[in-house]
C-alpha cells in the first residue's frame, strides 16, 4: 500500500491546507466544527457558513483556543431560506477571491412536518436544495483544479424510505414519514454529487461525497429525541457499539476533501462494520443513488425549485 493511501486515515494525514479556502457549512458543532479545526490546524482559512451567528462567534472562540494562528470568520447563512443562500453566497463573492473547498455539512434530521421560508419539504428543503443553490451560486470560485473540492455530507440513512417520489417530494399525496424524508434527502444529496461530477469538465473541481457513520453529535441526539420511549432506551443499550466521537465522524469528510488520490465521484465512510465506525475508506452507496435518470431528473427539478441554473 502506497504512502498516500494509509489503511488507517487519520487527520494528520492532511496535506498542508495554507493559502486554501474552506467554506463549511453547519460548521459550529459536531462534524462541522471537527472539520474546520482539522483544517484550519493544516492552515486554511475557514468560513463557518452558519444559521445562528452568535453559535457561530462562539464556536470561532473554541477554535481560537485549538489553532491560535488560525483564521477563521462566520458567514451567516440559512439554508431553509433561498434569500438568506444568495444573500450569503453574495457576500462571500465579495469577501473570497476564490473557494477551494466547499463543504456542504449541515442538515436537519427526523424532524416533524415543516416547511422552509419557501414552501418546500425541511428536510429536503434544508439537506438537499439549500445546497445545491448554494454550490451553484459559489461554483465558479473553485478552481479547474482536482484539489479544489465540493464535498457533500450524505449518511447511512439514505438506504431508509424506499424509493423517492419525485413527484410529491411535499408529500401532499401521502402521510409524512419524518424517517424517509431524512433518507430521501440524503440519496439526494448523493445524486447531486454524482450528476455534479458528470458535469464538471476534466480539468476539476471534484464533486465528492461522505458520510460520517454513525457519530455522536448533537444533531443525531436531537433526532434521537423525536423517537419513541423504547427506540431511545434501545439505543442507548447499543450506543457505544454504533457511535464514534465527531472526531472520528469528520474522517471521511477531511479524506474527501484533500487525499490528493481521491476521484470525483466517489463515496468515503467509515471502513467498519456496516460503516458505522472507523478510518475512512471508499465505499459504495445504494444502487438506487447511482440511477443516472433519476439524477438527471432531480437535477432538472432542483434548478426549477431554486430558480439556480449551474454556470458550468
Amino acid at each position: 500500500m502506497t504512502a498516500s493511501k494509509p489503511a488507517r486515515w487519520k487527520a494528520r494525514d492532511i496535506p498542508d491546507q495554507h493559502g486554501r479556502t474552506a467554506v463549511i457549512t453547519g460548521a459550529n458543532t459536531g462534524i462541522g466544527f471537527e472539520t474546520a479545526k482539522a483544517l484550519a490546524l493544516r492552515g486554511a482559512s475557514v468560513v463557518l457558513a452558519v444559521r445562528d451567528v452568535d453559535k457561530g462567534k462562539h464556536a470561532v472562540e473554541a477554535l481560537a483556543l485549538a489553532a491560535p494562528a488560525a483564521r477563521v470568520r462566520v458567514q451567516r447563512l440559512d439554508l431553509g431560506s433561498l434569500a438568506s443562500i444568495r444573500a450569503a453566497a453574495g457576500e462571500l463573492r465579495d469577501s473570497c477571491a476564490r473557494i477551494d473547498l466547499l463543504i456542504n455539512n449541515a442538515g436537519v434530521m427526523y424532524t416533524p412536518y415543516r416547511t422552509t421560508v419557501d414552501g418546500h419539504e425541511l428536510q429536503f428543503g434544508t439537506n438537499h436544495l439549500g445546497h445545491f443553490a448554494l454550490t451553484g451560486l459559489l461554483l465558479d470560485l473553485l478552481p479547474a483544479s482536482p484539489a479544489a473540492r465540493v464535498v457533500t455530507v450524505g449518511s447511512a440513512g439514505h438506504r431508509m424510505g424506499g424509493p423517492i417520489d419525485l413527484d410529491d417530494l411535499g408529500w401532499h399525496r401521502r402521510p409524512y414519514d419524518r424517517t424517509a424524508a431524512y433518507g430521501h434527502s440524503k440519496l439526494a444529496n448523493l445524486m447531486f454529487t454524482y450528476e455534479l461530477q458528470r458535469r464538471l469538465p476534466a480539468s476539476g473541481p471534484l464533486a465528492v461525497a461522505a458520510h460520517p457513520g454513525g457519530a455522536n453529535t448533537g444533531g443525531s441526539r436531537n433526532a434521537l429525541s423525536h423517537s419513541s420511549p423504547l427506540t431511545r432506551a434501545a439505543f442507548a443499550a447499543i450506543r457505544p457499539l454504533l457511535l464514534q466521537s465527531p472526531g472520528m465522524g469528520a474522517l471521511p469528510v477531511l479524506r474527501a476533501a484533500t487525499d490528493p488520490d481521491v476521484r470525483g465521484g466517489e463515496y468515503y465512510g467509515p471502513r467498519g462494520f456496516q460503516q458505522s465506525k472507523g478510518h475512512p475508506k471508499a465505499v459504495r452507496s445504494s444502487p438506487r443513488s447511482y440511477d443516472v435518470s433519476l439524477q438527471r431528473r432531480l437535477w432538472s427539478l432542483s434548478e426549477e425549485l431554486t430558480g439556480v441554473a449551474f454556470r458550468l
